[in-house]
């Protein structure tokens, strides 16, 4: 084959990618789980009941592990090259109907979501396949992610043929089945660019967090007064904490550990748990939160009932939760005021129906506010010294 007829072939190969940047082309997928997310977001306000967050939750988590699988291959190839770049558009493309039919996933538009969610996966396989063919080693994780993948996008399409309780239940049998394909069948086989994997996960936090701005807008629908501005105030106080928690040392830690491991099984494992598995927690708590602060911006006088007082408190304890688990997998050690801030949050549950959902949500705010300070005047030399000089100690 002469060297011209070579530089025709699709990019498609299974070494490293070239440097550790995000491409534009990732963000432009990215924006497609955007409105995923706004989707699930709002399945969950409109249906505030447990089967309505319980369902919002399944379809997350389904959506979740379709983006994570994207992260891991454009760890693996350059997804802006040849074939690579036309098949992404065509994955974004079937990632954009399922999202638009989230609203009815368990209901008439079940066959359009399960259509559309295997096409999503399917170009993901493809390009794994072409990206292994010269990785035996790859291509056998490869094979064993498409059988998980196909038995999880096989119980989805049985759920749009079922209903009521057995409906719920194959999505949920789907869910953790496609979830564990990759903890069944080992991490030996897998490649990552640690700096650009911890990167993409950073950049989908931000954009969870993103959604819970957007329900600010979305809940304040009526005049700007008093109380929707105290809301709207209190909201943004409340997203610039969660921000604070993860990206002020926690990204930078866990980064330079991932980094810092050994590649093969041991880095693959730390990004499987730390990162596919750790951050949906995180997503899903931020995602709950949102829930909540619909529901509030739009009746800050009344007080919030039961579903979406949890959805908000537990929501953001959640996301804490994950963040202990995150610190455990990561360094080995238990941050003992995230774990007892998030007890806090669920402790507070009970004063929901006594108060009215803006001061509840002052409450919270202030709750997370008091950790955050507590952090950066306890351990500030610290926090200092992670941040700028290098030092792999996560102080929180």
């Amino acid at each position: 084959m002469s060297t011209g007829e070579e530089r025709r072939l699709p990019r498609v190969r299974a070494v490293m990618r070239e440097g550790e940047r995000v491409t534009p082309l990732e963000l432009f997928f990215d924006l497609v789980f955007v409105l995923a997310l706004t989707q699930c977001t709002t399945l969950m306000a409109e249906t505030p009941t447990w089967l309505g967050m319980l369902k919002g939750l399944l379809v997350l988590g389904m959506l979740w592990w379709s983006w994570v699988g994207y992260a891991w291959l454009t760890s693996v190839v350059d997804p802006e090259e040849g074939l690579v770049r036309l098949v992404m558009f065509g994955a974004m493309a079937a990632f954009l109907i399922a999202a638009l039919a989230v609203p009815g996933a368990f209901g008439n538009d079940a066959l359009i979501f399960a259509v559309a969610y295997a096409a999503v996966r399917i170009a993901h396989i493809f390009l794994f396949v072409l990206a292994s063919r010269d990785d035996p080693a790859l291509r056998r994780s490869v094979v064993g992610l498409a059988c998980s993948t196909a038995v999880g996008a096989g119980l989805i399409f049985a759920a749009a043929f079922a209903g009521g309780n057995l409906r719920l239940s194959l999505w949920g049998f789907a869910l953790v089945l496609d979830a564990a394909g990759p903890f069944l069948f080992g991490a030996d086989g897998w490649k990552i660019v640690p700096g650009h994997f911890a990167e993409r996960h950073g950049a989908i936090v931000i954009i969870a967090l993103g959604e819970s701005i957007v329900a600010i807008g979305v809940g304040a629908r009526e005049k700007v007064d008093a109380g929707i501005t105290a809301g709207a105030l209190l909201g943004m106080a409340l997203a610039a904490t969660l921000w604070w928690t993860y990206f002020d040392v926690t990204a930078i830690v866990a980064g330079r550990h991932l980094a810092r491991a050994p590649e093969g099984r041991e880095q693959n494992e730390i990004a499987r748990d730390s990162y596919s598995y750790l951050h949906f927690p995180m997503v899903a708590g931020i995602a709950l939160l949102a829930v909540g602060l619909k529901i509030t911006l739009a009746h800050v006088e009344d007080p919030l009932k039961t579903v979406p007082a949890v959805a908000m408190l537990g929501g953001t304890a959640l996301y804490l939760l994950a963040h202990v688990a995150f610190r455990l997998r990561n360094i080995g050690s238990l941050s003992v005021r995230r774990l007892a801030c998030a007890l806090i949050l669920i402790a507070i549950v009970p004063l929901s129906p006594h108060v009215s959902a803006l001061a509840l949500l002052a409450i919270m705010t202030a709750v997370l506010v008091g950790m955050i300070t507590y952090e950066v005047t306890r351990y500030s030399e610290m926090r200092d010294r992670v941040r700028h000089l290098d030092v792999d100690r996560d102080p929180a």
